[in-house]
C-alpha cells in the first residue's frame, strides 16, 4: 500500500508577481526548487496565510536567485503581491520507505531566499 505524504514545503514564501493572462502555474526560484526537492511541472497545494485560500496548480522555474514566487492564469486570482504563502508538494510513499522518511521543508527569509538547512525544523540532512 502507498501512502501520501507532504514531500516538500516552501514556508511563508512571498507573492512577488500575479499574472492573470499567463496560462497557469506557479513560478518558483530556481534556488527554492532545488533546496526543497519540487520538481519542474510538479503538482502543488498552495495555502494562502493571509486570506486562507487554498488551491492546486504546478511548479514552473523561475529565475535563479531571483526570489519569485509568481502566481499564474487562475492562481492569480488567489492571492496578491506580497500575501505570505505556503507551497507544499505530496508524494506517495511504500510502507517500506516510510522507516526513512522526512519531509524537507524550506524557511525563507524576507527575499524568498532559502534559509541555512541547520536552521530549518524537519529538513534532510
Amino acid at each position: 500500500m502507498l501512502k501520501t505524504l507532504l514531500q516538500a514545503k516552501l514556508h511563508r514564501v512571498r507573492v512577488t508577481e500575479a499574472d492573470l493572462d499567463y496560462e497557469g502555474s506557479c513560478g518558483i526560484d530556481e534556488l527554492l526548487l532545488e533546496a526543497s526537492g519540487i520538481g519542474e511541472f510538479q503538482y502543488l497545494e498552495i495555502y494562502n496565510v493571509n486570506n486562507g485560500e487554498r488551491f492546486a496548480t504546478y511548479a514552473i522555474r523561475a529565475p535563479r536567485g531571483s526570489g519569485t514566487i509568481s502566481l499564474n492564469g487562475a492562481a492569480a486570482r488567489k492571492a496578491m503581491v506580497g500575501d505570505l504563502l505556503i507551497l507544499c508538494a505530496y508524494s506517495q510513499y511504500s510502507e517500506a520507505e516510510l522507516g526513512s522518511y522526512r519531509p524537507v521543508v524550506v524557511l525563507v527569509d524576507e527575499h524568498n531566499r532559502p534559509k541555512p538547512r541547520a536552521l530549518q525544523g524537519g529538513a534532510r540532512p
